[in-house]
């Protein structure tokens, strides 16, 4: 029987963006149930009896309700046959998830609209406050995880197929290109972008192909 998942998310959302990228690695449809940030869908009494964090993404799938987009990932691994989101090896495994955190856990949290919205508010600056904050912190974040990429073979994070590390890496860069953060130093990565972007999986995830949702 094919399982369809049911992706409540949100175009530019990189944890949605991650898992709308997994969802294609394993070939699991998507029906997609947009809510939108801009205009507050996430804060609704609906859609917080959904998740009650009013976080994106939540998927529905297998009859269950899941939110927080690495754990997704890692059930998404868990209950698909083949899946080579993580690898077999426990050492491959940490290896991955220490990647994978390094994005999710490091960058994404103080990249978050929300907070750049709270330290605009807190010194009373303007979008330059905004622009700098975002383009400080996300540069710093890649530069370390260039860094921990080191010299291992590639092209993707880790050896040669994409793995949850190349599902947090690839929406982290899209958001270093919208916020002007020059990434062409880093070698490594680079290779893993191009690598992921040759990709059908990659490419039908990226949010100009979701697309935005329409305007009320």
């Amino acid at each position: 029987m094919e399982r369809t998942a049911i992706l409540f998310d949100y175009w530019r959302s990189s944890a949605s963006y991650r898992v709308r990228i997994a969802l294609n690695l394993l070939s699991i449809p998507i029906e997609y149930r947009p809510v939108n940030l801009l205009t507050g869908d996430h804060r609704s009494a609906v859609y917080l009896d959904q998740n009650p964090q009013g976080l994106l993404p939540t998927l529905e799938i297998d009859g269950k309700r899941l939110t927080q987009s690495l754990a997704i990932i890692e059930y998404l691994h868990a209950t698909t046959p083949g899946s080579k989101l993580l690898p077999d090896s426990i050492d491959g495994q940490y290896r991955i998830r220490q990647l994978s955190d390094a994005i999710a856990m490091e960058i994404h949290p103080v990249c978050n609209l929300s907070v750049a919205q709270r330290v605009v508010d807190l010194t009373g600056g303007g979008d330059e406050v905004r622009v700098d904050w975002m383009r400080h912190f996300i540069s710093k974040g890649l530069g370390a995880f260039e860094r921990l990429l080191g010299a291992d073979e590639g092209p993707f994070c880790f050896g040669n197929q994409p793995t949850m590390a190349d599902c947090c890496l690839i929406p982290q860069l899209y958001n270093a290109e919208r916020w002007g953060v020059d990434t062409s130093g880093f070698r490594r990565i680079g290779e893993a972008a191009n690598a992921a972007n040759a990709m059908n999986a990659f490419v039908d995830a990226h949010p100009d192909a979701v697309g935005a949702p329409p305007a009320d």
